[in-house]
This record gives structure tokens, C-alpha cells and sequence, in this order.
């Protein structure tokens, strides 16, 4: 633990205290880093890392698993629901297994865990007075439908030619940078949206659901109220205005809902044989649940950093952010 962090960690509800990664993008730099993003991204894009999950699990889906384009034509019941069940049990899957493994299991008990306590079941906040339950619902009911949504009219609108289309054949390599640039948008898009959710009038409307989830777990990521959800799904509809493929906005679909429930599993990294794995929660996005007016973007980019927000864990950045309206 470095000292920085010292500061907190005696704090009651801290179990685990990790050293806040600088892992911010060096393109952004000045003058840009080429080298340094190239190294940056070969980071955030090994192999057992989220993204490359995610665009693994996107592959399969797309060439196993995904509607005909010839059927999504027309609206239609049958592909609709399947696409709406396939995020059903993507979601079910993700943030229902970090649960189990975690949460039931304990397979590793509190070690690498952010915060002493467990999940709330027996909540006066929370919807059914369970926090898991509550989460579940508004994930499952609001957060699944919503997202569903903006696929099915995509790929719909894809299908009639009603969008800019792309190909791998026509352009290789604009093709596969859309890969590389889906996380940045995401990340852009997700703090300015982030900020205005905090506007009062919208934090205490749709956003204060959310962070209802003091101490978050994996059923938290996209437990949100219906119009933060739209907000919040909103990031994929650049697809309807940039030559892409509907293998993009699928990665960029399942980044946006599966990710949240690992980020926000409250655990930093799975741990086998004694070592770290995967990397999963992020401290710094917990840092945000416990202070709230800081930290709203992604800690791979710098836009907290140049917005005056960001939060280390130290006592001197808790201090400043509390005197931010929001």
C-alpha cells in the first residue's frame, strides 16, 4: 500500500486499500506519446484482460448466435425476444457468477475485497429490503430491455440500409481500430453523461437508484432507474451515424452492459493459485460510490484529471471534492 493511500486505511469500512493505477491513455499527453499508447494499449488489451473477454465473447455470439440479417428486416417477435433472452442470460451469467464465486462461495473470502461489509440483506433503501434483489430487478427488467432495445433497432435499421455501413473487405483498417476506439467513446460519453446525472434535480429523479449501492457488487454495475439507463446505453448510438458494422455495436453493446458488473464486483482481482488473474473492480470507481462527487469517468482516461475531479484516496482530495456542488 503506498502512503498515499495510507491516509484511508483505517477507515471502518475499508477492508482493502490498493495503490491507485495512473493508467491514463499517454495519447492524450502533449505532445501525444505514440509509443507510449502503443504500450498503453497492448496493457489494457492482453489477452486475460476484460476487453479481450469481451470481444471474445462478442465473436462467438455474432458467428453462432446472432439472428440472420435477412430476418431482422422486419420487427418481428421471434428475433427480438431471442436477442432480449441472449442478454438475459449474458447478464444472468456475468454478474450472477461474480456473485456466486464471491458473494455464496467466498471462495476468496475478503482478500483483495474493497470494503469489510457484505451485500445488504436486510435493507430499508433498498427495493424488497435486499440490495441483491433490488439490483437484480433493475437490471434484469429495466437495464436488459433498455439496452435490447437500442440493438434491435440498430441491427433493423442496419438491415435496410438505413445506417452507414462498413466491411472488413472495404476497410481493414478502420475496421478493426473501431475495436480500439469503442472503449474510449464509451469512456468519454460515460463522464459527460456521468457529470449530468449528478445535476440535483436528475441525481435526485433517476440517478440517486444507483447510488443507493454504497457498497457495490456485481449485481450493482447497471442497477439504474429507466432514464439513467437510456442515458447511460445512449453511448452506442454513434453507430447510427458512423460507417461501422453490426459486429461493432455488438462489442460496444456488450462493453457497456457486461462490464459494469465486473468493474463493480467490489473485488480487485480473482485470484488463483495465489496470484492475480483477472483484474475486476476498479478502486477507483469505488471511490465514487463512497464520495460521490468525483471520479465520474473511467480510470484509463484522463477527463477527471483535467475536470477537477479526480480522487486519489487521500485525505487532502476528499477535502477539495467536498466542496464541489456536484
Amino acid at each position: 500500500m503506498n502512503n498515499q493511500n495510507s491516509s484511508i486505511a483505517n477507515n471502518k469500512l475499508w477492508n482493502y486499500v490498493p495503490d491507485l493505477p495512473v493508467q491514463c491513455n499517454p495519447l492524450y499527453d502533449w505532445p501525444p506519446n505514440l509509443a507510449g499508447t502503443l504500450r498503453w494499449l497492448g496493457a489494457i488489451w492482453k489477452p486475460v484482460g476484460l476487453y479481450c473477454i469481451t470481444l471474445s465473447i462478442t465473436l462467438i455470439v455474432y458467428f453462432y448466435f446472432q439472428p440472420p440479417e435477412e430476418t431482422m428486416k422486419e420487427f418481428a417477435f421471434g428475433w427480438i425476444a431471442q436477442i432480449w433472452l441472449r442478454n438475459i442470460f449474458l447478464m444472468s451469467l456475468v454478474a450472477g457468477g461474480l456473485h456466486y464465486y464471491f458473494y455464496i462461495l467466498k471462495k476468496q473470502k475478503t482478500d483483495l475485497k474493497f470494503e469489510k461489509r457484505g451485500q445488504d440483506a436486510n435493507s430499508k433503501i433498498h427495493d424488497f429490503g435486499n440490495q441483491v434483489l433490488d439490483n437484480m430487478f433493475w437490471t434484469l427488467v429495466s437495464g436488459v430491455a433498455i439496452w435490447t432495445a437500442y440493438e434491435v433497432i440498430y441491427y433493423w435499421a442496419s438491415a435496410n440500409g438505413f445506417v452507414p455501413a462498413l466491411t472488413l473487405a472495404g476497410n481493414p483498417v478502420w475496421f478493426v481500430l473501431i475495436f480500439l476506439l469503442v472503449p474510449m467513446w464509451s469512456s468519454l460519453h460515460f463522464y459527460f453523461i456521468h457529470r449530468l446525472l449528478h445535476w440535483p434535480p436528475l441525481y435526485r429523479l433517476a440517478h440517486s437508484l444507483h447510488h443507493r449501492n454504497v457498497n457495490i457488487g456485481p449485481w450493482s454495475g447497471i442497477s439504474m432507474h429507466p432514464i439513467e439507463h437510456i442515458l447511460y446505453f445512449s453511448s452506442v448510438a454513434i453507430h447510427f451515424v458512423i460507417a461501422s458494422h453490426p459486429i461493432h455495436m455488438l462489442f460496444h453493446a456488450f462493453f457497456q452492459g457486461l462490464n459494469p458488473a465486473v468493474s463493480h464486483c467490489g473485488f480487485e482481482a480473482l485470484k488463483v493459485g495465489g496470484k492475480k488473474r483477472l483484474e475486476l473492480g476498479v478502486y477507483f470507481h469505488q471511490l465514487h460510490h463512497k464520495h460521490y462527487k468525483c471520479n465520474y469517468g473511467t480510470v484509463e482516461m484522463p477527463w477527471d484529471r483535467w475536470f477537477g475531479s479526480f480522487h486519489d484516496g487521500t485525505e487532502d482530495a476528499t477535502r477539495r471534492i467536498r466542496k464541489r456542488k456536484w
